[in-house]
């Protein structure tokens, strides 16, 4: 390889790695200014959800990979950083099965952006639910469903709606 060819691999590294970091930076400020938002819901540690908005922005603009690197990274940081190990497990339950039903949904395109997100935030809830029930050793906690169902479906369009602006905005901006 020519040194021009090789300079211009690492230029295009270097702006992904870039914007990875900012990606994963922005995700983790939106984790914070959710935390000192104080929410009174129904059920304790009930959250909009704002770090997804990163994650389904990712998900759309840069592929499975680098929206799954997001999620986890984002959860880990911000788990050692505000949290701690029990936080982390309840967050990567509900971030992985989140994550995973988004990424099939957007794959088998059966939804549009707000529909992707709307599955994610209930897949989140029921994987943090499952996670309290194992803990717990108790099925009790499965009364929350309901509640659970339309606070991810309404959280989740939120985002959704959000999400698919910011795409629509900033997809001529991301290297392909």
């Amino acid at each position: 390889m020519t040194k021009s060819v090789v300079k211009d691999q690492n230029k295009h590294v270097a702006k992904k790695v870039a914007l990875y970091g900012v990606l994963i930076a922005l995700a983790f400020v939106f984790s914070y200014v959710e935390a000192l938002i104080p929410f009174s819901f129904a059920i304790p540690g009930m959250k909009v959800g704002l770090a997804n908005l990163v994650v389904v922005a990712a998900l759309y603009l840069l592929g499975t990979r680098t929206a799954f690197g997001v999620s986890v990274v984002r959860i880990v940081l911000v788990g050692f950083t505000f949290g701690n190990l029990s936080t982390m497990m309840f967050s990567l339950s509900g971030g992985l099965l989140s994550f995973a039903v988004m990424a099939v949904c957007k794959n088998k395109t059966l939804l549009h952006v707000e529909g992707v997100s709307m599955a994610g935030g209930i897949a989140h809830n029921i994987g943090q639910l499952l996670m309290a029930a194992a803990v717990v050793e108790s099925a009790a906690l499965f009364y929350y469903v309901p509640v659970l169902l339309v606070f991810g479906l309404i959280t989740g369009g939120l985002i959704g709606l959000t999400a698919g602006q910011l795409i629509k905005r900033i997809r001529v901006c991301v290297p392909q």
